[in-house]
Order: structure tokens, then C-alpha cells, then sequence
């Protein structure tokens, strides 16, 4: 039986998952089982994504990682996305991700230069994918970075509102006695956006 578990990942609270819900369906389709579905809302740039390590986790040898696009598993610089798909691997699965070519099952069953040709050719295709990944993150960064600062020369830039649901969670959570790694797993938000929202709520220094 093959079986997948599906990683879905929104970078804010106004992006929507339920885009991501064909891929799913796509993968049942496909004749996979699936044992898990691991839904986030964070940053691809951030190894530290609670619902991804909890995914790496639960994985078994043999079984596969679906994902919508390859930059819904990391826009990390590369030598750390390396690392995080060595994570992946190291348990005995593997990645399934459109636009990446998977030459695992040709390579398993080749021998010799064979094996290793395929092999090699599998890993500089997703360097390239992963690479592209986070050339893709820094360019809207910039795009970004440049509209704000002719926002703000034309007078216009009023600063990022902030996100009252996700911060009042987080002193909610955090007032009901929860830690910092709980509150920012159960908010799926990072330990140092904890960290600031509750010291802006108690008016004290974020390294407080």
C-alpha cells in the first residue's frame, strides 16, 4: 500500500488553504493512502514550523511527502532546505512534488553508473527547484521592500497592520498559563512573535 502524508502550508491569515484541498483528492486519486494532513499558516523561510517538524515526526520509511508546489516545503536559503530535505529522507521517505521531477522509483530498481546517474540527476533537480524557491521569496521581498519605500516618499506608507486575531490568541493563551513553544504552536505563530505580543502587552521589553 502506498502511502502519503500531505503538508499544505499559507504563508499569512488572509490566504486561504482551502486552494491547496485538490491536492488531497489528486493524491487519493493517485491511489495513495493518506495518514496524515498537516495544515499551516506560517512563513516558508522558517524551519521552526511546528506542523511541518510534527509531520517529519510521524513519518515512516517508504512513505511519501505530497505537497502543492515545492515552495509550500521550503523558501529557505538552500544550505538550510538541503538540510531540511535531509530530515525528510533520513526517515525513509521521500518528497512528491510537481514540477520536481521524481526519478526515486527508476533509481530503485537501477545498478551501477545507472543508479548513480539518476540519483545525481534527482538531487540537482531539486537544488535547482528549492533554489528557485527562494529566488522567488527574496525578489517579492524586494518588490516589496522598493513599494515601501516609494510609499513612503510619496507619503502614503501607513506601516503593516497587525494581526488582532493572532495577537489577541496569543495573550489569551499565554494569560490562561500556557508556555511560549505551547502558545505559538497552538496560534501557529513563531516563539518570538509570542514573545513580542506578550511583552507589548505587558508594556515590558520583547527580551524580558
Amino acid at each position: 500500500m502506498k502511502v502519503a502524508r500531505i503538508y499544505l502550508r499559507v504563508s499569512t491569515d488572509e490566504q486561504d488553504l482551502s486552494r491547496q484541498a485538490a491536492v488531497v483528492e489528486n493524491t487519493k486519486a493517485s491511489g495513495f493512502y493518506v495518514a496524515g494532513i498537516y495544515r499551516e499558516k506560517a512563513s516558508g523561510a522558517r524551519a521552526d514550523r511546528p506542523e511541518l517538524l510534527r509531520m517529519i515526526a510521524d513519518l515512516q520509511p517508504g512513505e511519501v511527502v505530497v505537497a502543492e508546489k515545492i515552495d509550500r516545503i521550503s523558501r529557505l536559503p538552500l544550505p538550510e532546505a538541503e538540510r531540511l530535505v535531509a530530515s525528510i529522507r533520513a526517515t525513509g521517505a521521500r518528497l512528491a512534488v510537481p514540477g520536481v521531477v521524481d526519478l526515486s522509483d527508476l533509481a530503485s530498481e537501477a545498478t551501477g553508473v545507472a543508479k548513480i546517474v539518476l540519483e545525481s540527476i534527482q538531487d540537482m533537480l531539486l537544488r535547482l527547484a528549492l533554489q528557485i524557491a527562494r529566488d522567488d521569496y527574496e525578489d517579492r521581498r524586494e518588490r516589496q521592500r522598493q513599494g515601501v519605500e516609494l510609499a513612503k516618499i510619496a507619503g502614503r506608507y501607513t506601516g503593516r497592520k497587525p494581526n488582532t486575531k493572532v495577537h489577541d490568541r496569543i495573550v489569551a493563551l499565554r494569560a490562561a498559563g500556557h508556555s511560549i513553544p505551547e502558545t505559538a504552536k497552538l496560534a501557529r505563530c513563531s516563539e518570538s512573535q509570542v514573545k513580542r505580543v506578550w511583552a507589548l502587552h505587558n508594556h515590558a521589553p520583547v527580551g524580558a
